[in-house]
């Protein structure tokens, strides 16, 4: 077909090359996509355009700048309508996203955009489940809608509750909002009481498929699962997934009684479906009665092994287990599921896709139901995401080669390089005469596959810090972003249409089903988060745990955010229940706990180990607002210290408290920065300087700056003077 006599229209995402606003009836620009293909876009008068927005945020018409921002560089979404003139195919704009307001400028890199995403999250959810806001896990629900009303069905699916509840405790870790907390400690007891069968004769631990919840409250528990691909049988990944939710809900509170469950869990796995011969790795079902693996019941599961029964120990639960433990063991069970990926998945004299399902002696099974010879795109990107996190708890150069040849082949037959984005299974192989692999049902973009690639570039960026992969990561968040949020009903949608609409189709529809819960969208803020501030960017981060009293060994708390490359991050302050705490370790990234009965909030603040300059909002209370510096404040920290000045100062306040201590050295702009603030803030509100090192100090007074403000060593002093 040598032409396409009919208009459509489509979404192209690319950089602009060049503008030309004397050019057509409004102008037109160049635009070059990710695999450098130029495609020129005309402006109409009715061109609209807006920049991209978090939940929760109002639409930011910028329609009247788009012949400023359309400036070399600058990466953006344009969708519009192809006509067919002149046997060419010319494209006028009818909708813009940019990412930020220059070409430098990407505004998911923000400090706070996944934070207040993930809260987002873990509001829509709370309402969805819990529409009178008591946290009762009797009203939980798997199906959800759109606009997250539940589905006629009373099925509580185990794996389903546990991704949210990881949804929830993550959510905690990022914002220290107590109702998330609530929300996934009285998750994870509710699958200890109605979902687990502890064989203490056998000493394991296995999982439910689910219950479903009978009007008068009884209850139908769900042994095997009712899945289709997995039916009658107990799949491993239902067994792994079990864990997520309760594993991250340890790292915040070290409960006793959840490392129990884990550790008889994972006795299940070394037990019944650990191939305990030289061929090594994990089978992927076994049968309910029997627990054997080579059940004839099993079917097409019979001694089988696949992606999700050797690889999602590692995401799911077990690295999260390792960074609240740092137990050599949980270190070693890692290493070797690495090493079976590693030596057992490529695949590249066949195909440019790993292999997935495997028969018993890892010969390639291309036969099983709906996979057959097919790739899902997100479990390649998964595995070099996984594979970099490994390398930085045990290096390997193995690890790093596959990490990296999946990052460069993946861009050019797993992505759509003209409207950005990843694809979600496609034929792992080409027929004769084909050059682009074929979709096995659709064009359409999941969720989870999106986060699968962000995190991959992301971790790859931080790690070895090649431009491509910066790029790569930035083109994936930027579509994810920009196409998947639900700005009306909130949360996000399962699969968008290759041009970014949303897919609200079966299943597809919905906020929650047997695929969608609330685990890839928080695990995606939560991680995009940690790489992007502590590794890319180069801004400090906050967590928070509560710890039970006597919960972690030796009363260590370790609160390193996910294995990262080794010293880059460190602790920079510790507050324990709102007052400042120094017994812990910067380094290796462990908090002393003090012994006591009582309830602890901690909150950590991770710096990265170059970290440039950081402001961080410490309290508001009682017209007191109180702001940590910290590094160097100049030019390039004014815009972080006045973001700070600005979340202090939603409220009226009487007063603002400077604390200086970790301030290394500031610059004529930084202090022009705090002249400017003292300005604004007027003669009624207070500022104080509290702590500046001398040096700090030094320069302080030079300026005359310190005539209208009171400096003091201490603030605590004050206060106590003042009682």
């Amino acid at each position: 077909m040598s032409n396409i006599g009919f208009s459509f229209s489509d979404l192209i995402a690319g950089y602009v090359t060049a503008f030309d606003s004397s050019k057509g009836d409004s102008g037109t620009f160049e635009l070059k996509t990710s695999d450098g293909r130029k495609f020129e876009i005309a402006l109409t008068s009715m061109t609209y355009a807006e920049l991209v927005r978090n939940l929760d945020e109002p639409f930011f018409d910028c329609t009247s700048q788009i012949n400023s921002m359309l400036v070399p560089n600058c990466y953006l979404f344009v969708y519009g309508i192809f006509y067919p003139e002149a046997d060419e195919q010319k494209f006028e704009a009818k909708h813009i996203v940019f990412l930020g307001r220059n070409e430098n400028e990407y505004l998911f890199e923000r400090p706070d955009w996944w934070v207040k995403q993930i809260r987002s999250l873990g509001d829509f959810y709370l309402k969805a489940q819990f529409e009178d806001g008591e946290i009762d896990y009797r009203k939980y629900r798997t199906g959800i809608g759109l606009v997250g009303s539940k589905e006629d069905s009373n099925r509580q699916e185990t794996d389903t509750i546990s991704r949210l509840v990881y949804g929830f405790a993550t959510a905690y870790m990022m914002t220290g909002d107590d109702r998330y907390l609530e929300a996934a400690e009285k998750g994870t007891e509710y699958l200890r009481q109605h979902m687990r069968f502890l064989d203490e004769g056998e000493g394991i631990c296995y999982w439910y498929h689910g219950v479903d919840v009978n009007p008068g409250g009884s209850e139908q528990k769900i042994f095997s699962s009712e899945f289709g691909d997995d039916y009658d049988a107990i799949p491993a990944y239902e067994q792994i997934y079990a864990l997520a939710g309760p594993t991250q809900t340890y790292r915040i509170t070290g409960d006793p009684r959840i490392i129990k469950d884990i550790d008889l869990t994972i006795n299940l796995f070394n037990k019944y479906f650990l191939d305990k011969t030289e061929k090594g790795g994990f089978f992927s079902h076994i049968d309910p009665i029997t627990l054997s693996p080579h059940s004839q019941t099993l079917g097409h599961n019979r001694a089988k092994k696949n992606w999700n029964s050797v690889g999602d120990h590692a995401p799911a639960y077990l690295i999260n287990l390792w960074l609240a433990t740092g137990k050599e063991e949980y270190a070693t069970f890692l290493e070797y599921t690495f090493d079976t990926i590693e030596k057992r998945f490529p695949d590249y004299d066949n195909s440019p896709f790993v292999q997935e399902r495997f028969y018993e002696d890892w010969s390639h099974d291309k036969t099983w139901g709906w996979q057959q010879n097919r790739a899902v795109v997100g479990h390649n990107l998964k595995i070099a995401w996984n594979l970099m996190r490994m390398n930085h708890l045990k290096p390997k150069e193995n690890y790093v080669t596959l990490a990296e040849k999946i990052a460069e082949i993946m861009p050019a037959v797993g992505s759509d390089q003209q409207r950005g984005g990843w694809y979600d299974v496609v034929e792992r192989t080409l027929k004769p005469g084909q050059e682009v692999h074929r979709f096995v049902w659709h064009n359409r973009k999941a969720w989870w596959q999106q986060e699968q690639a962000i995190l991959a570039y992301l971790i790859l960026t931080g790690s070895l810090d090649k431009p491509e992969y910066q790029r790569q990561s930035r083109e994936a968040a930027a579509f994810y972003n920009a196409w998947f949020l639900d700005y009306v009903a909130g949360g996000i949608y399962f699969n968008v249409l290759a041009n970014g609409i949303p897919y609200l189709l079966g299943t597809e529809r919905g906020k929650g089903s047997h695929s969608m819960s609330g685990y890839h969208s928080f695990e995606l803020a939560y991680l995009a988060c940690v790489y992007t501030n502590l590794l890319i960017t180069k801004q400090p981060m906050d967590l928070y745990f509560k710890p039970k009293p006597g919960g972690f060994s030796d009363n260590i708390l370790r609160v390193a955010p996910d294995i990262l490359p080794p010293g880059s991050v460190r602790i920079g302050d510790v507050w324990i229940n709102g007052q400042k705490y120094t017994d812990f370790d910067a380094a290796s990234l462990t908090v002393k706990l003090p012994v006591t009965q009582e309830d602890l909030k901690v909150r950590v603040r991770l710096l990265p180990t170059q970290v440039s300059f950081d402001a961080t909002v410490l309290e508001v209370n009682n017209g007191i607002a109180k702001i940590s510096l910290t590094g160097l404040l100049d030019a390039n920290g004014v815009i972080r210290f006045q973001e700070a000045v600005s979340k202090a100062t939603e409220q009226p306040i009487n007063r603002l408290v400077l604390l200086l201590q970790d301030l290394e050295c500031i610059t004529t702009a930084g202090l022009r920065a705090l002249i400017f603030t003292k300005q604004k803030l007027g003669s009624h509100v207070e500022l104080y300087i509290v702590g500046a090192p001398e040096n700090v100090k030094q320069f302080l007074m030079t300026s005359a700056f310190c005539d209208s403000v009171t400096v003091l060593d201490q603030y605590e002093t004050l206060e106590m003077a003042s009682v």
